[in-house]
């Protein structure tokens, strides 16, 4: 059986690591052992985290349109039951944009939510 050389091959899986390894400090960025370690685990965090990054922009969003939603007299539960009953399908990421950039649209829609709680109370 032929004898396998695997030099090429291995200098491009060390390249590949040390490139991504590339800002790291001390031995970390240049050593090949260190680096895929570091780097595997930077791998690692970067998967969880993309699924993380979902959840704490969704609690920003939340407290954006509380936020928001209080200067007008209602509690963020109250308005989203609003929203709800008033048939009014947006996001929780499209309100904060609101809320954030445009007062009176979204002024506008805290009133119809208010409007939608008001008639199914009386109705």
């Amino acid at each position: 059986m032929a004898r396998v050389k695997r030099g090429v091959t291995k200098h491009a899986r060390h390249k590949k690591v040390l490139e991504l390894a590339k800002g790291y400090v001390g031995r970390s960025g240049h050593a090949y052992r260190p680096a895929l370690e570091r780097v595997e685990k930077a791998l690692r965090y970067a998967y969880r985290d993309r699924r993380v990054k979902k959840r704490e922009f969704r609690g920003l969003w939340i407290q954006r349109i509380n936020a928001a939603v209080r200067e007008h007299g209602l509690t963020y539960s109250q308005f989203m039951d609003g929203l709800r009953k008033a048939g009014l399908d947006l996001d929780r990421k499209v309100l904060a944009a609101i809320a954030f950039d445009d007062s009176a649209s979204f002024a506008e829609i805290v009133k119809k939510a208010q409007l939608a709680r008001q008639a199914s109370a009386h109705g």
